[in-house]
């Protein structure tokens, strides 16, 4: 394995002087600005779905085509999103990804026919992939062990609260401006935080790493292949859930624009407080699997109940759902930081490459779900995603144990 060497982390005086605080506090804050307006851009087509079809006659296979397109794109730029954070540093890596998303995102606005949409939200995707993983790292590179997991959590829940926002206001907006306007505007608004990221965070040195190989060690990690394998039906169901939530319950439910709005939000909105628990529980307990199965049943759970719920009942399952999918998305952004066998500067490709097998397998799931939609119904998708949950969790049987970092005091011991 190769030698790395990093700018070090703040130590205990440091950490507390109150320059060093403003200036994680204002670096964490921007960071999960823009992934609140990077969310939005990902979720603010699915109300518009129904829209877009009869824009240029296409019916919910194409829709499925179209939202696991940007999940190709998001995908196949996971891994070289970490690999260019090695040779480059984070933050010019991720703020880069924002910025290719704000733009395709306008440029999706202006789209003459379906082929060129689709072509938009492949690229799209790229730069949503090249923004997560190197910012992820960024933020974890700001605090210490035993400190990282509610941050980490949060800004790993803020795409949750950016995604409820896309689907609640783009619920709204889409009727009153039509597709191609709100298009415009959630890419505008990324366009403006980007900007602002990158005028008021200022480089601090970045990790530079010498190892055997073009990909380091990152890629033979197990516990990376099983993390990835193990939420392909999580990433999936989440997607497909945002994108046809909305469409479902104006379509077959027969709740106007407002009610399915809030209906979508609730499966993405619980996420913002289930990052910071899942974090914070994942640095102060080894029971990983457990946490993970344990989160992962109750979203099944709910989706298989979907097809017979009312309002009520909706609302409540979209929570549930959405607060497992922020701890479990949570507890896996944390495990890396404390992987005894992965140099910290490789923890960005490390979770590029879980999100890599997530997002490609994610988008097989979501684009099945829209062809059963257009094939069989909407109930008998729902419980085939409750199904694809349950189906391709077995592979964490192949996750190492991951010893936890107990108290912040211990921030400065070794990594495990």
């Amino acid at each position: 394995m190769g030698e790395a060497s990093f700018e070090p982390r703040p130590g205990r005086a440091a950490a507390g002087a109150p320059e060093e605080r403003a200036r994680r506090g204002r670096t964490t804050g921007l960071l999960v600005a823009l992934r609140l307006a990077y969310a939005y851009n990902w979720f603010d087509i699915g109300p518009a779905l129904p829209r877009i079809g009869a824009s240029f006659g296409v019916g919910p296979a194409g829709w499925g085509l179209l939202a696991a397109a940007f999940l190709v794109g998001a995908g196949t730029s996971q891994v070289p999103a970490g690999l260019l954070a090695r040779r480059l540093g984070e933050r010019p890596v991720a703020i880069g990804g924002a910025a290719i998303l704000a733009v395709t995102a306008i440029a999706g606005a202006f789209a003459p026919g379906f082929p060129e949409l689709l072509a938009s939200r492949i690229v799209a995707g790229v730069g949503a992939g090249l923004f997560f993983s190197p910012a992820i790292g960024w933020v974890g590179r700001l605090f210490g062990p035993g400190e990282r997991g509610i941050p980490v959590g949060g800004f790993s829940s803020a795409f949750s609260a950016g995604a409820a926002a896309g689907v609640a206001g783009a619920a709204l907006l889409v009727p009153v401006v039509g597709w191609r306007e709100n298009l415009v505007l959630g890419g505008v608004a990324l366009a403006l935080v980007t900007v602002a990221t990158w005028l008021l965070t200022r480089p601090r040195g970045r990790a530079t790493v010498t190892s055997p190989g073009p990909l380091g060690t990152a890629w033979r990690g197990r516990s990376v292949l099983a993390l990835g394998l193990a939420f392909v039906g999580f990433e999936g169901a989440t997607f497909a859930t945002g994108q046809f939530v909305v469409p479902y319950g104006e379509s077959v439910r027969l709740w106007p624009s407002w009610l399915a709005g809030a209906v979508g939000a609730s499966f993405i909105l619980a996420s913002v407080v289930g990052g910071p628990v899942g974090g914070w529980i994942a640095e102060r307990s080894a029971r990983h699997r457990l946490q993970l199965v344990g989160v992962t049943l109750i979203g099944a759970a709910g989706l298989a109940a979907l097809p017979i719920a009312g309002v009520a009942a909706a609302l409540a399952i979209g929570s549930a759902f959405s607060f497992a999918y922020g701890f479990a998305y949570a507890v896996m952004y944390v495990l890396p930081h404390y992987w005894a066998e992965l140099p910290a500067g490789e923890i960005p490709l490390a979770i590029g490459l879980l999100n890599a097998i997530q997002l490609a397998g994610g988008a097989g799931v979501a684009a099945l779900f829209g062809w059963l939609v257009a094939a069989r119904s909407y109930p008998f998708a729902w419980e085939y995603l409750a199904a694809a949950q349950l189906a391709t969790l077995v592979a964490l049987l192949g996750l190492r144990a991951t010893r936890s970092v107990h108290r912040p005091a211990e921030a400065g011991t070794d990594r495990s």
